[in-house]
């Protein structure tokens, strides 16, 4: 049984009333729960609260639960998600697997077997947050890298470095982590390309340790997730009654950062009309909150990212010139996978020590057609991509090593 002094924030997104309560009667005594018909209601809550583990049903008003979900994975990455259908849609799920769901459920539910999944899934958090578990290609230990960088002046460790990211010694990456980190303690901000996949925010999140706000809050929006008046209360924040459903001011997070880093993800997408207020934040150093009269000062680094080629979208008159040279003080390419042949078996590595800790496995290696099938692939949706395929490959093995016949039918057709 999960215990924990402080209770678990568990967020349920199902419109089903009975199920809710359902939910409530086996999991409140153990967990802090909150109910959301709507993904609309969820994002909400999400926004509000600092949600732990989230339960989300297949079946959700104007959306599909796997979609949702991939959408909570690119915001909060450590939330730990569960999904609920049935026997069919969990095996289509579980081959794309695009969210990086943690465990399927299907109802009707047992209440121990409830209660004991929900219980991991707080565990796999806590974990997480005490660093026991690090993010996807950061890894945990290996000749070229320690667990965490030590900062010497105030005996901390730092939680991302630059030198944790997984490559080998030819790995391209290697001289790119080298340029981006003499960037990183100078306060300009910094422009990211990259594939999807690639690792653009886990390089945002190094260049923020690395700086000298490091001691301040790293704030991460991912433009493309949300829509525009949407994006404008997360960014700027709201006064009561701004708009339907607006039941309290809300503060922005340009101004939660205070001090911080803010790194927003695919800018690219944000429309002409959006960018003209984010332009004037920019430059003016201030916010006004959506339905408000006050302007407020902010103090924020910003670090982007995009797939974009945003000159050629300056060109094309989708991007804003003058904010793209708010955003450019210095630009960065990482390159994608297909790019980085040699890394891609010590990036398995990585998450195979991982899901070995994540899904009670003893995998330990990889045998040479698997090893082989894995480096010829081109690997369209990069480091996430990789990540879906052992996750699965390691749940379908019945021993310790992943073979050919583990992998997935896209790869095996490659070879």
């Amino acid at each position: 049984m999960y215990k924990n002094p402080v209770k678990a924030k568990v967020l349920i997104v199902d419109g089903d009333k009975s199920y809710q309560k359902f939910y409530a009667t086996i999991l409140n005594a153990d967990f802090k729960c909150y109910f959301a018909d709507t993904a609309h209601d969820a994002w909400e809550l999400l926004y509000e609260y600092a949600i732990e583990v989230i339960i989300v049903d297949e079946n959700i008003e104007k959306t599909k639960g796997i979609d949702f979900l991939t959408q909570v994975q690119k915001k909060y990455p450590e939330t730990v998600r569960l999904m609920i259908a049935d026997f069919q849609d969990i095996k289509m799920c579980m081959h794309g697997n695009s969210a990086g769901i943690y465990q399927f459920l299907y109802k009707p539910f047992q209440a121990d077997n409830l209660r004991l999944i929900v219980g991991n899934a707080a565990k796999i958090f806590s974990f997480q947050d005490k660093g026991k578990i690090l993010p996807l290609v950061f890894k945990h230990d290996s000749p070229k890298t320690t667990t965490c960088a030590i900062i010497t002046k105030k005996n901390k460790q730092k939680k991302y470095s630059f030198d944790q990211l997984v490559r080998s010694d030819q790995s391209p990456l290697n001289n790119l982590c080298d340029d981006v980190k003499q960037f990183s303690s100078y306060d300009i901000p910094v422009l990211i390309y990259g594939e999807s996949g690639s690792g653009k925010e886990l390089f945002a999140r190094a260049i923020h340790y690395y700086s000298t706000r490091e001691e301040k809050p790293l704030i991460i929006e991912n433009c493309a997730a949300i829509p525009d008046d949407l994006l404008e209360s997360e960014l700027f924040g709201h006064v009561k009654g701004a708009f339907t459903g607006a039941y309290s001011d809300k503060k922005g997070l340009l101004e939660q950062a205070k001090g911080g880093t803010v790194f927003l993800d695919e800018i690219g997408d944000i429309s002409p009309a959006f960018q003209v207020k984010l332009l004037r934040a920019l430059q003016e150093g201030v916010i006004r909150k959506l339905g408000g009269n006050n302007y407020i000062p902010i103090d924020i680094r910003i670090v982007a990212a995009t797939n974009k080629d945003l000159k050629k979208e300056i060109k094309a008159g989708n991007f804003r010139e003058d904010l793209f040279y708010r955003l450019a003080g210095v630009e960065f390419k990482i390159p994608p996978l297909r790019e980085r042949q040699a890394d891609i078996l010590p990036i398995c590595m990585s998450i195979i020590e991982q899901g070995n800790l994540l899904f009670d496995k003893e995998v330990t290696t990889i045998d040479e057609d698997a090893s082989q099938a894995l480096e010829n692939y081109t690997w369209p949706g990069n480091v996430r991509e990789l990540q879906n395929e052992i996750q699965k490959a390691m749940i379908l093995t019945k021993t310790s090593v992943i073979t050919f016949e583990s992998l997935s039918t896209k790869l095996k057709e490659k070879c």
